[in-house]
């Protein structure tokens, strides 16, 4: 049950928006109906600080946007879930409002989404209790564009369900107070402070580099210092702290000129980033779904690995290093067009998601080898598959690469037995899915070696678009009955190779067309491809056989582990690659694997 800030924090970080509805605006919750219209309402501005200020000013408290509420005894009643659409809200806007305006910056401060994909999204804005006993100020509003009157303040505050500002007496007495408390200072005092200030940020007239942070700044002084001559400006507002990095927003010394970022993570040489670079890292972390932060999802912006002094992204980079987030490490690179992508640096593990079983309920073949491909996109929902595509995927199936690798085991074993038909699959198909079969069969009819292909849309179940493709050998005797007398049917670990390398282009690269033009779809997080070798047609007694005895392991020297019945990795990487790229990532991958699986003396040059 939602009765307090702590349980509606709940409430939304378990994406249920809808929990709150019924609650009363009260001295901790204060709903909007529609967004802040930043770019356009100069009192939308003052109205955001006021609201965050207030709450900081009141113990603390979360400001949730799109929720429309009814009048109810005099009371604002949250009643429906509208939503607010993505492209509507500049998250990165508020955060830097509320850092530039409100003085002394609140801390802890966190905007984020709530919602399930596919249903309305709210967004919310938590400001937690403030811990410093500060009273938080903004400039007074004049309601008009611009830069805010630096000489003016304004105290808002929390009282129930609304907010108020505090009289100029009330702040008279709290001024007194503060003066009979420590003394009024005298001319030399003042003098002091400001021929200190003027020491160490060069002016009086702004933030110094590094001010909000009193921990970090000498450390950005000195990365300010040393990156002076890139074209650093005054800093355009206070230092602040977001995740394990230091950011601090900075003019360029030429006015008219984008601005800078200054980025320092701990461990690392610190970045400075021209603005219209930090504003596309930004962009690219927003499309992780769950309304995470961006920059805790993308990472920030990081040197190149054999660079140990601080590093200037310009404008015209065409490359940024990115790491720290919960997408892993990566790069977003510049298309000759201006177009920025992200993709993530190769690496490889155990994990399996949701979809590792997809398309196998039912089936017990003596042997799969499977490549699946997690695609998820941010853009899946809009995908679909038509007519055409489907019909040139029909086309291209006989003389794809897996159909290619897999007439290549029966033609090493003297029988041509191409790939070449294949039919609508059990999987279905529609406009959220394709999936296609070929069987190789016995002279008995007894089905002996099929392919599949799967291509599947996200559902309420899976929330990425999953292209897989299959290599089952369901009968070694039909097979080894259609090869013809004499042929062994277990396969060589060069052959495995051969097919997961198949299956896997297949999958990346073949099977995404069937939705339209991938390179102009965005990651909303990194794809993965598990590839997985497994027996799955257990004997009498229920036990599964090792693999050995279906694939000839012999290359990857003695396992410590004992046989086994399955072997998988999962590669973290862009799909679509060139194909040596793609076959020296296998190797390194089936190595991760066998080393993970007891086989601690494979390597590479043996595969």
């Amino acid at each position: 049950m939602v009765n307090d800030l702590k349980s509606a924090l709940a409430a939304l970080e378990a994406q249920r928006p809808d929990s709150l509805l019924g609650l009363r605006e009260t001295q901790w919750l204060d709903a909007k109906k529609a967004p802040y219209r930043l770019t356009d309402d100069p009192k939308a501005v003052e109205e955001l600080t006021k609201d965050v200020a207030a709450f900081a000013n009141g113990g603390g408290g979360v400001i949730v946007v799109g929720i429309a509420t009814r009048l109810e005894h005099d009371e604002e009643v949250l009643d429906q879930v509208v939503g607010v659409e993505l492209a509507a809200v500049n998250v990165d806007q508020i955060r830097k409002l509320i850092r530039q305006r409100i003085s002394p910056a609140p801390r802890g401060v966190r905007v984020g989404w709530s919602g399930a994909e596919g249903d309305d999204r709210v967004l919310f804005i938590e400001i937690p209790a403030q811990t410093d006993h500060a009273l938080f100020a903004v400039p007074a509003a004049v309601g008009k564009s611009g830069a805010p009157r630096l000489d003016t303040v304004a105290v808002p505050m929390r009282d129930g369900d609304s907010t108020y500002w505090l009289p100029r007496a009330e702040i008279v007495q709290l001024l007194s107070a503060g003066v009979r408390a420590l003394g009024m200072p005298t001319a030399q005092a003042l003098a002091d402070l400001v021929r200190q200030a003027v020491s160490v940020a060069g002016s009086v007239s702004g933030p110094r580099v590094g001010q909000g942070l009193p921990d970090r700044e000498r450390e950005m002084r000195a990365a300010y210092e040393e990156l002076a001559d890139a074209g650093l400006g005054e800093p355009a507002g206070e230092a602040w702290a977001q995740g394990a990095a230091a950011l601090q927003d900075l003019r360029h010394e030429i006015d008219g000129e984008p601005g800078w970022v200054l980025c320092l993570v701990s461990g690392r040489p610190a970045v400075v980033v021209a603005e219209p670079v930090w504003q596309v890292i930004v962009e690219t972390g927003r499309r992780a779904p769950g309304g995470q932060d961006p920059l805790a999802a993308i990472g920030f912006p990081r040197p190149p690995a054999d660079t140990d002094t601080p590093w200037v992204i310009p404008a015209g980079a065409l490359r940024v290093d990115l790491d720290g987030g919960s997408w892993g490490p990566g790069h977003l690179t510049r298309s000759g067009r201006g177009v920025w992508r992200w993709q993530p640096v190769p690496r490889f593990s155990l994990d399996q998601g949701r979809s590792a079983e997809i398309g196998t309920a039912g089936q017990t073949p003596a042997l799969r080898l499977r490549a699946l491909v997690n695609l998820p996109w941010a853009e899946a929902s809009t995908l679909e598959v038509d007519k055409s595509r489907r019909t040139q995927l029909e086309q291209l199936l006989p003389r794809s690469a897996v159909a290619g690798a897999v007439t290549l085991l029966s033609r090493r074993r003297g029988a041509e037995l191409p790939a070449a038909r294949w039919e609508r699959g059990s999987f279905g198909n529609s406009s959220r899915s394709a999936g296609y079969t070929c069987t190789i069969a016995g002279p008995d009819g007894t089905p002996a070696v099929t392919t599949s292909v799967t291509l599947a849309l996200p559902t309420a179940m899976e929330s990425t678009v999953v292209a897989c493709a299959d290599v089952l050998i369901e009968n070694p005797e039909a097979w080894a009955a259609a090869l013809g007398p004499g042929w062994n049917t277990q396969l060589g670990l060069d052959e495995v190779q051969a097919v997961l390398l198949a299956a896997w282009e297949t999958a990346a690269e073949l099977l995404p067309d069937v939705v339209g033009d991938p390179a102009s779809l965005t990651w909303a997080a990194p794809p993965t491809t598990e590839l997985r070798i497994t027996s799955e047609q257990p004997a009498d007694n229920g036990v599964l056989p090792v693999l050995d005895t279906l694939v000839d392991l012999g290359l990857l020297g003695p396992n410590d582990n004992g046989p086994r019945p399955k072997l998988a990795v999962t590669i973290t990487a862009a799909p679509a690659m060139d194909r040596a790229e793609r076959q020296h990532l296998l190797r390194e991958a089936l190595v991760h694997m066998a080393n993970a699986f007891g086989y601690v003396d494979a390597e590479t040059d043996v595969l």
